[in-house]
């Protein structure tokens, strides 16, 4: 029972992400579209100017407007760049499967198509810090520096159930729920009052507009959204756990600032909230490690600290890119 309560609220945290990531009220239309080799285009979103140019790689369902707090903090002194990947927000579908060698090979395109250029900053919030990692491999040379913001890291199901039995870290219930949602998109069932399906389509939020709920809800309905969501999920632990494994395990001296959300998992079971959550303090500070200058720092937040602290997020970045004007 402990093992079925614990898995509910992992679940609960990474379902609740897209739904708080979506605050703002301009995305009626996408940004900048660069497109890729292939054809398919990619939505950036950027603002401000100067160097470095921070690159905001978002989490699992979340899209490029995720990101809007945090570069208001950032824009007066810096280029700042969000992204919708491929299948969400404004960006076409991409070929699948939806790995991160293909994510991170997406954005080294897209961003040489929108001539954004370097020194980067990375910042990747949970899943997608997996993706940033992967985009350092192919531009080291080019990043100056990441923030780390309640990452998930490889193979973080197998930590999970090693401590708390099989499928405590897994995706499962994500994963279904995603599955559901392309299957009624493919069949044109959405929206639906259907009590499985009514979270596929969110509502219009009080303060949102018209022609913004009309972008999200046609997303929503597109099967291609959903498709992209449960191929990421497929290849969390798999393939791209295994494309991280084959790269560098350490970062020499790049600056790294790792954020831990505290209260990631206070919706844990009472008697294994403090194992869990030392567990995920744990795993980021593993990660923090593999810089000489690596940095892991526990933040009052939830797991969306990216909307409920950017303050503290954006001053993370700023420090980061501080350290890397002394490092050159």
């Amino acid at each position: 029972m402990l093992r079925l309560l614990l898995l509910a609220a992992i679940t609960a945290v990474a379902m609740a992400s897209p739904a708080q990531a979506r605050r703002v009220d301009d995305g009626a239309l996408p940004d900048q579209l660069a497109r890729l080799p292939d054809g398919r285009r990619l939505n950036f979103r950027c603002s401000g100017e100067g160097s470095p140019t921070v690159l905001l790689e978002g989490g699992y369902g979340a899209t490029s407007l995720a990101w809007s707090g945090v570069r208001r903090h950032l824009d007066k002194t810096y280029r700042v760049c969000a992204y919708d990947r491929a299948g969400a927000g404004f960006s076409d579908p991409g070929p699948l499967p939806r790995d991160g060698a293909s994510i991170a090979r997406d954005l080294d395109q897209g961003l040489r198509a929108a001539k954004i250029s370097g020194p980067f900053i990375l910042v990747g919030h949970s899943a997608g810090a997996l993706y940033m990692r992967l985009f350092f491999e192919r531009r080291p040379k080019e990043v100056a520096g990441m923030v780390l913001v309640d990452p998930s890291v490889e193979h973080q199901d197998q930590r999970f159930a090693a401590m708390f039995g099989p499928g405590a870290g897994g995706v499962g219930p994500i994963r279904e729920r995603a599955a559901l949602c392309q299957a009624a998109a493919e069949r044109r069932e959405l929206p639906s009052t259907d009590p499985q399906l009514e979270r596929c389509v969110a509502k219009q939020r009080p303060n949102q507009s018209s022609a913004s709920y009309a972008a999200q809800k046609a997303k929503s309905m597109r099967a291609s959204t959903w498709e992209a969501q449960v191929s990421e999920l497929d290849n969390l632990w798999t393939s791209t756990s295994e494309q991280l494994d084959a790269g560098p395990q350490s970062y020499g001296d790049l600056p790294l600032i790792v954020l831990s959300a505290s209260r990631t998992y206070e919706n844990a079971p009472q008697q294994a909230r403090a194992a869990v959550q030392g567990l995920w303090w744990g795993l980021h500070r593993e990660l923090a490690h593999r810089s000489s200058r690596g940095v892991a720092r526990q933040v009052d937040s939830s797991h969306m600290m990216i909307t409920e602290k950017p303050e503290l997020v954006a001053a993370a970045v700023s420090e980061v890119a501080q350290q890397a004007k002394i490092r050159k």
